[in-house]
């Protein structure tokens, strides 16, 4: 059921699945896809049964405009999150309707190696400037996460568990290295409703450098918790916890060696949701308090903690079926500490302290959709940020459309302009080696034009251009004698490219899925990121039990660099492209309780570099099973 304003709109989950035709990122209301001025990337659960044993990351991976680098390394890599020329620090990642960052990250953002696949419902990517609705970080895209809500049923128990390989592409001895075990408990009773889940994943057999002899370990767990009552038809209270811990093995990335280094995090969250429905609308609040540990053992070895604290509220209101309007606050408070071993010294001292390394944000924004019943769709917002540090500065956007409905279906045009306001990360102005208390906040104006085209339910086309112009750029800069420091670059630089996407249900059995990205970016920008990228699926239903995919994707090649420890420099190589085959079957059984399904990843066994220096899987293997009861 999607709750619009005032009314109460029945509608089948199933259907509105298959449709794919609700989005919710670019105004927080539920519109229709054709209402939108965005293209929106919408992973749906019924598109997440598809794709079991993959992880969050690669599932992100996979969709247009999106190059997450190092998920097809050692299952404990770094993550790094390139979308539109962007990294890490422009990428807002969401769960929930909650921002969530690790405020002692260089980059503030999120590690995805913490979550659960099988905690997602549905993952929404809306990309551009969307600083207006998400605030600071919403440079390049804004991933939103909806994890599962509890079932209808008083009881429902779900098992998961999948256990295959994990080999570099000169290994055939394909042994059981990789185990991804879940379980998740629901229901509701009455007003009152429950869900609790546990996640594990163990990953051995590879190492983290490509020519390491020893192996090198992931281990996760993970749990949540969601509580909720409604109390009326008028007002309803949400409540969860999670934690999310990891363990992982990694080597000496400068001398490209093996190495027993650890890397330990330890994550929890606890948050707060009540919603109040009135006549025309409705006010929520999202709030969460974020605990992070992290510990680095290695020759230098380091211990970080950080907290945040993210409190949204907003009034979502509905003037009448043309105008919908959301205003709202949001606050923010972070704060972060480190502790080191001076050379020389045996015991931990104070590197980063967390009287300095903190800030707040207190943002009011406000947002107004208009949705005509001619065609034309405006979608307008500001946010002015209030940062304590930096002050105040306004954000806006601007995005028209136009639909065409034509016998066949609709046509749609769209246009856009957007501003965002990044802050630099605390480790980036308080790290005593490397930090600058002198940066400023990076600044970004996105541009977008582009056209969809539907034809009756049966097909989607997509392509949108953007041009993306970044002033204040936060670079690691050598500044002589090998001291190196975070240093705004008073160049502007540019990103521009086209997304293209094709969705089609030939017969009602097969569907395809095609999407591509050309990617043109300052050269200062352009590490790891391809310039072409490619992702298609082949989706076939043999009989309603029994349904398969094939998969493929190709990365141009791309620029990395690495320390040359013989020169003492840093030297630029390029990555020749590579291409990725991929097989998934599954098939259910016992009345729909019990769901069988297999992955055969890299099927040609490519022999490729993602990171250079660091080992990449080879041809794989996974089999597992899904159990309803």
């Amino acid at each position: 059921m999607l709750t619009i304003g005032s009314g109460q709109i029945e509608q089948d989950s199933v259907e509105v699945e298959k449709l794919d035709e609700v989005v919710l990122s670019d105004s927080r209301f539920a519109l229709k896809r054709e209402n939108s001025g965005k293209v929106i990337t919408k992973i749906t659960s019924k598109e997440l049964e598809k794709l079991q044993g993959q992880s969050v990351a690669e599932i992100i991976g996979r969709t247009v405009g999106v190059e997450i680098n190092g998920v097809r390394s050692n299952a404990g890599q770094n993550l790094s999150y390139f979308i539109r020329g962007g990294r890490n620090l422009q990428v807002l990642i969401m769960i929930d309707g909650i921002q969530v960052t690790d405020p002692s990250q260089i980059a503030n953002d999120y590690d995805l190696r913490l979550l659960n696949t099988d905690q997602i419902d549905s993952i929404e990517i809306l990309k551009g400037a969307s600083s207006t609705l998400y605030g600071t970080g919403a440079a390049t895209a804004v991933i939103n996460i909806k994890l599962k809500d509890p079932s209808k049923k008083s009881f429902n128990l779900n098992l998961r568990s999948t256990f295959g390989t994990n080999q570099s592409s000169d290994e055939d001895n394909y042994a059981l290295e990789d185990f991804r075990n879940s379980i998740s408990l629901d229901g509701s009773l009455g007003s009152f409703n429950y869900l609790a889940s546990f996640g594990q994943q163990f990953t051995d057999g590879l190492s983290a450098i490509e020519n390491g002899t020893e192996s090198d370990a992931f281990n996760s767990y993970n749990g949540n918790l969601k509580l909720g009552y409604k109390f009326n038809n008028a007002f309803k209270f949400n409540a969860y916890g999670s934690f999310d811990n990891y363990k992982a093995d990694f080597d000496d990335s400068f001398s490209r060696m093996d190495a027993n280094n650890i890397s330990f995090s330890k994550q929890y969250r606890l948050g707060l949701s009540p919603e109040f429905n009135y006549n025309k609308g409705s006010i929520i609040v999202n709030a969460a308090f974020n605990n992070v540990d992290r510990e680095i053992q290695s020759g230098f070895p380091s211990l970080f903690n950080a907290q945040s604290i993210v409190v949204d509220a907003f009034n979502r209101f509905k003037i009448n079926d043309t105008f919908y309007t959301v205003v709202g606050l949001n606050f923010q408070e972070n704060q972060m500490e480190s502790y080191s071993i001076p050379f020389g010294e045996t015991d931990f001292n104070q590197a980063i302290n967390p009287d300095n390394a903190q800030f707040t944000i207190n943002d009011p924004y406000a947002n107004v959709v208009y949705v005509s019943d001619f065609g034309l769709n405006v979608n307008a917002g500001f946010r002015l940020n209030n940062h304590s540090e930096y002050g105040s500065h306004l954000v806006y956007s601007l995005n028209p459309s136009y639909k065409f409905d034509v016998d066949f279906g609709y046509i749609k045009g769209l246009v856009s302009y957007s501003t965002a306001f990044i802050i630099p990360s605390l480790y980036q102005l308080f790290e005593p080696a490397y930090g600058n208390t002198d940066l400023e906040p990076e600044e970004n104006q996105t541009i977008e034009v582009g056209a969809e085209v539907s034809l009756a339910d049966k097909a989607t086309f997509s392509l949108v251009y953007f041009n993306r112009r970044e002033d204040n750029f936060i670079d690691f800069v050598d500044t002589g004698s090998f001291v190196y420091q975070y240093q705004n670059i008073s160049d502007s630089f540019t990103a521009s490219g086209l997304e293209f996407v094709a969705q089609a249900e030939i017969v009602e059995e097969l569907n395809v899925n095609v999407n591509a990205t050309y990617t043109s970016v300052d050269k200062d920008l352009s590490l790891r990121i391809p310039e072409i990228k490619v992702n298609a699926r082949i989706d076939y239903a043999l009989s309603q039990q029994t349904q398969m995919s094939l998969a493929y994707q190709y990365n141009d090649k791309r620029e990395d660099s690495f320390f040359n420890n013989l020169t003492f420099n840093n030297e630029v190589v390029t990555l020749e492209s590579y291409g990725l085959l991929d097989f998934y079957v599954s098939h259910s059984i016992l009345e729909n309780k019990l769901l069988l399904f297999a992955n055969l990843t890299n099927i040609l066994n490519e022999d490729y570099q993602e990171l250079f220096g660091f080992s990449t899987r080879g041809r794989g293997i996974n089999v597992g099973f899904s159990l309803k009861l």
